[in-house]
């Protein structure tokens, strides 16, 4: 099948980005789209003048009506998606010589991304390692359609033999997906296991965990936070299950608050601490509504050496931007408010509809309105197993400053 773009509108295409939507197409007759436009299936995107710009999948259910594969004249099959995964390894084992051998991690990490979706040229696959497990989580029409095949491959060329499938984000809703999760391939007896950071155990839950499980990607940031938290009453917000709190804690933190709304996060939160040896003297848990809490403390005349801001995703596309600007000016504001003199913020957005100019406006604006004068002392990204395409600016997801109040 081909998909003429409309005139003017394949000047993305041809700057290479992978997203082609339904109002640059022109239109295709009914018969035929049902006759060979599949779901998931592969299209070719034709320039005004008839030349190729593209290949694609096709997904008649979403915004985003094709896919880019491939920028270049090829076959897209079974070879080309091996090239792919061959390819997003070796990438990582060249970006980090010292800590990956193969797909064995030593020292601070025995688990990483190995896909990161459209920065590795696969629109829609992430695949996370876990120690000796895969994580796969197909989220588009395409990588759908692929899954099978990448499945089989995935264990051809990492030699690990089991995948368990978290292909349950909403997202899959706008393709016309429904969630599916379970075990793709070879056996997992219990998905819940522990999995080594900076020489720190942390248990994770693949079935059930946020994402794939755990958040990966903010690696590198939690060890940096944690170096900062020595000597310091940190508070901990959106915690989860302690990614923060722990690195905090292993660092000589004299006491740390982890807040979080859900009470199981919290509950593997503790196992977490257990696991570690930590102090559980110097950590509380509570479980609450964040917003509500940080006015509570705020009108407890609470105070705090260091604050985590780690908020989950307030929006997931600029349509919601405005909204969650709102949102993240108003955990910012409180933030500062709590913050003692010389006090560190470490706040994050992982929301792909605010951008890093955005989110330092946003966080100016609330130091502003708090009365405070606040310096960034360092700009903090997602790691370097989440790598961001030139060509795909919309991958550079995760935000990160860390703020000394002045």
């Amino acid at each position: 099948m081909k998909l003429t773009i409309k005139p003017g509108r394949e000047k993305s295409l041809l700057r290479r980005h992978p997203w082609v939507f339904a109002s640059a197409i022109q239109p295709v007759d009914e018969t035929l789209r049902q006759a060979q436009g599949a779901s998931g299936s592969t299209v070719d995107l034709i320039a005004p003048n008839g030349s190729f710009l593209a290949r694609a999948s096709y997904s008649p259910a979403s915004q985003i009506r094709a896919r880019v594969w491939t920028f270049n004249d090829e076959p897209v099959d079974r070879e080309f998606f091996r090239k792919k995964i061959r390819t997003a390894i070796e990438t990582r084992q060249r970006a980090r010589p010292e800590l990956v051998e193969g797909l064995k991690v030593e020292g601070h990490s025995d688990s990483f991304r190995i896909v990161h979706s459209e920065s590795d040229g696969v629109p829609g696959l992430v695949v996370d390692q876990y120690k000796d497990t895969l994580v796969l989580q197909s989220t588009t029409a395409g990588s759908e359609f692929w899954k099978e095949t990448i499945a089989d491959i995935l264990v051809e060329e990492t030699g690990i033999q089991n995948i368990y499938e978290r292909s349950d984000a909403d997202v899959r809703e706008l393709e016309g997906l429904k969630p599916i999760t379970g075990i793709l391939r070879g056996t997992i007896p219990n998905p819940q296991f522990p999995i080594t950071e900076y020489n720190l155990k942390f248990n994770i839950n693949i079935a059930t965990g946020h994402k794939t499980g755990f958040y990966l990607d903010q690696r590198a940031n939690r060890h940096r936070v944690g170096e900062l938290a020595k000597d310091r009453d940190v508070l901990n917000c959106f915690c989860y299950t302690g990614g923060f709190s722990i690195h905090a804690l292993a660092n000589g933190a004299k006491s740390v608050l982890s807040v979080d709304s859900s009470g199981d996060a919290l509950a593997l939160l503790e196992e977490n601490i257990a696991i570690n040896n930590l102090p559980a003297d110097r950590h509380t848990s509570l479980e609450g509504d964040v917003f509500q809490l940080l006015r509570k403390f705020r009108d407890e005349n609470r105070s705090f050496d260091m604050i985590i801001l780690d908020p989950p995703k307030f929006a997931p596309t600029a349509a919601h931007a405005e909204k969650a600007s709102r949102a993240y000016k108003d955990i910012n504001l409180l933030a500062f408010k709590l913050l003692r003199h010389g006090g560190i913020l470490a706040t994050f957005s992982c929301s792909g509809g605010v951008d890093a100019a955005l989110f330092q406006k946003i966080v100016a604006s609330a130091a502003l309105d708090a009365g405070t004068e606040a310096t960034i002392i360092e700009y903090l990204s997602q790691g370097n197993d989440h790598p961001v395409s030139l060509h795909f600016p919309e991958g550079a997801y995760l935000k990160g400053l860390i703020c000394v109040k002045g």
